[in-house]
């Protein structure tokens, strides 16, 4: 009954989007029909909101997505977004590179309005080739492939943790590389192909001059990875740090970062951002979560696709880090003794894949609202490419398996 009021909220959700609402509406809805459909109590449910609105994560993430619209803007003005395309056609002269490579560069940025950077650059490349919905998928997917094995992201941290020490984070990135390589070729198979490669320009200056174009253009990106990765910054003290300095690098003047106070707030976007993360949080608060390996447990299955399909479909409800913390346990123990790694590269790549589908994933209705999309649009599109990397997942699995791993 439980999964029933799920698919329940879930029909909330796109029916108000088919309606051509905003999503805002959507998750609005979606928030009343789980409380009303799982009966929570009103001190349950208040809860929930509280956690999901007013906590240090939810805030970060919004003083995160402020940050980064504001140095968007700050490059923008100097037109650091159009000389990065620029210098990628010198060097490679192919707009396939630019779609796919700029937005996985931009993605080692750990902030969810990352996507923003992006976007221009995909939206100029793909052109005609790729529908609006289109180029917002390959935005999100490409953008979010650095996700699936950095270290730098807590889902990773959290999941190795999990393991015991039977899986390290060496290990762990070490054994993802045929997956990235997979990520790249899904996104070609599906989308990447279709774009044709010449950019129409004819380089006229040398690979070193388009090679610091190119880092005098994204050098504030570079910085802020920088600094979370090798100082260990948070991502807002970061993004922070490095829009001071631009300001007398670029040498702005007060009149020119007035406008960009106000602009950087995304009314919309910001309070979708907010609304999913008071979902995510209604939805752990209904504890449906928890009965979902229960429930692929009666399934006539072998134990790789059970767990395949848990940690695939409890991210798409809970997100990648809610499933990992209540199934990741469960498959050590049910694992014990036996090799690990196989089944652990298999769960990962599945809570991978769906995170790229889920609606309480806050980068895809970021992403969907700055093309003028709709979120279930934007996963109609995503879905080709994530059904193309599951199977190579599976594939994956069984040559990790057969080799003893």
């Amino acid at each position: 009954m439980d999964i029933l009021k799920l698919l329940g909220v879930f029909a909330i959700l796109i029916i108000v989007m088919w309606a051509k609402k905003p999503l805002s509406v959507a998750m609005f809805c979606s928030i009343i029909g789980a409380a009303a459909f799982y009966q929570l109590p009103l001190s349950s449910a208040w809860s929930a909101v509280v956690k999901g609105g007013a906590s240090w994560p939810t805030l970060e993430v919004l003083l995160v997505f402020y940050s980064i619209t504001f140095i968007q803007r700050m490059m923008e003005k100097r037109k650091n977004l159009s000389n990065c395309e620029m210098a990628l056609n010198g060097l490679f002269n192919n707009r396939r590179v630019n779609v796919a490579v700029a937005p996985f560069l931009i993605g080692c940025l750990p902030a969810v309005s990352a996507v923003l950077l992006c976007s221009p650059i995909v939206r100029k490349s793909a052109g005609e080739a790729l529908s609006i919905p289109e180029k917002a998928a390959c935005t999100s997917y490409f953008r979010h492939i650095s996700e699936s094995f950095l270290p730098i992201y807590t889902t990773i941290f959290i999941a190795v943790t999990l393991t015991n020490g039977t899986v390290t984070v060496s290990d762990f990135m070490t054994a993802m590389l045929p997956m990235v390589v997979a990520l790249f070729i899904s996104g070609y198979v599906v989308y990447l192909r279709r774009i044709p490669k010449d950019t129409g320009t004819v380089p006229d200056k040398t690979r070193g001059y388009y090679w610091r174009l190119l880092m005098t253009s994204v050098w504030p990106i570079v910085l802020a990875i920088v600094l979370i990765l090798v100082f260990k910054i948070r991502v807002v003290v970061a993004v922070f740090l490095c829009i001071v300095l631009n300001v007398f690098v670029a040498k702005f003047s007060l009149g020119e970062l007035l406008p960009f106070l106000r602009s950087a707030f995304e009314v919309r976007l910001m309070a979708n951002t907010w609304l999913v993360m008071i979902f995510k949080e209604i939805l752990a608060a209904t504890g449906v979560i928890s009965k979902l390996p229960a429930f692929f447990g009666m399934l006539p299955l072998p134990t790789f696709m059970i767990f395949a399909m848990v940690f695939f479909f409890g991210t798409i409800v809970a997100g990648s880090q809610g499933i990992i913390a209540l199934a990741m346990p469960l498959l050590m123990s049910t694992l014990a003794g036996k090799p690990v790694l196989a089944m652990f590269i298999l769960v990962m790549s599945m809570s991978y894949a769906a995170m790229q589908m889920s609606p309480v994933h806050v980068c895809l209705t970021i992403c969907a609202e700055d093309y003028g999309c709709s979120l279930g649009a934007l996963i109609y599109k995503t879905l080709p490419i994530v059904l193309v990397f599951v199977g190579l997942s599976f594939a994956y699995y069984f040559v990790l398996s057969w080799l003893g791993f």
